[in-house]
């Protein structure tokens, strides 16, 4: 789901232990992150160059230059990998890109305990989103304003969505989980999941964070 806030549960823990590569610049960043994760059971910390499939890529920076950004996209589109994004700062022109990079979960770097890293993995690793609240704000407020901005070009949203499916992304963007959508729809849980990975597949949308961004950038939500 896409969290309002970087407080909750952590949600069902997985059977077997998620492999997690975290990629830092500097060795004492990637210290710390490692000393964080070690205590979890539920993570087998490994080696990067050596990554598998379902292997969640933890990227530790302070701030998003070009080199990060690029350090993303190889992880998601080349390597395959759940990313996860740990920085000090996120600036309004590096948010979108962030998202349209395919991560979905991001934690703040002074809100890194272990808990909270745990459960950012954990959402990564569902292909989950997990955003900080102020973060869900400011996205939903630039992705409005690019909206407003083009409305009228091209006489109203394109043709993409059904109506479930935008009742489901909606639910998405208020921070509700797999089990609560299904409650206020009244659907099942697989159906919720069926309607999620269908239009995330048919759009080219990398996860319910790029979902959400989609159906408010096409004025859907």
């Amino acid at each position: 789901m896409v969290q309002r806030t970087s407080s909750g549960a952590t949600g069902s823990l997985p059977p077997t232990p998620i492999p997690v590569a975290v990629h830092a610049s500097d060795p004492l960043s990637r210290a710390g992150v490692h000393s964080q994760l070690r205590q979890q059971p539920t993570i087998e910390l490994v080696d990067p160059a050596g990554s598998r499939p379902g292997t969640v890529a933890v990227l530790v920076t302070d701030t998003l230059d070009e080199a990060a950004l690029s350090s993303l996209r190889r992880l998601v589109r080349a390597d395959g990998a759940r990313a996860v994004l740990v920085a000090s700062m996120i600036r309004e022109a590096e948010l979108l890109q962030v998202i349209e990079c395919g991560v979905g979960a991001i934690v703040w770097r002074q809100e890194a305990t272990g808990h909270r890293l745990l459960q950012a993995v954990l959402a990564a690793s569902r292909g989950d989103g997990d955003l900080p609240s102020d973060l869900l704000g400011r996205l939903i407020t630039q992705v409005g304003s690019m909206q407003r901005s083009t409305s009228g070009a091209a006489g109203g949203p394109v043709s993409g969505l059904a109506p479930r499916e935008v009742d489901v992304l909606r639910l998405v963007a208020e921070g509700m989980d797999t089990e609560e959508i299904a409650g206020k729809l009244s659907y099942s849980e697989r159906t919720v999941k069926n309607v999620m990975h269908g239009l995330t597949t048919r759009l080219l949308l990398r996860n319910r964070a790029h979902a959400v961004a989609y159906a408010l950038r096409e004025g859907y939500i």
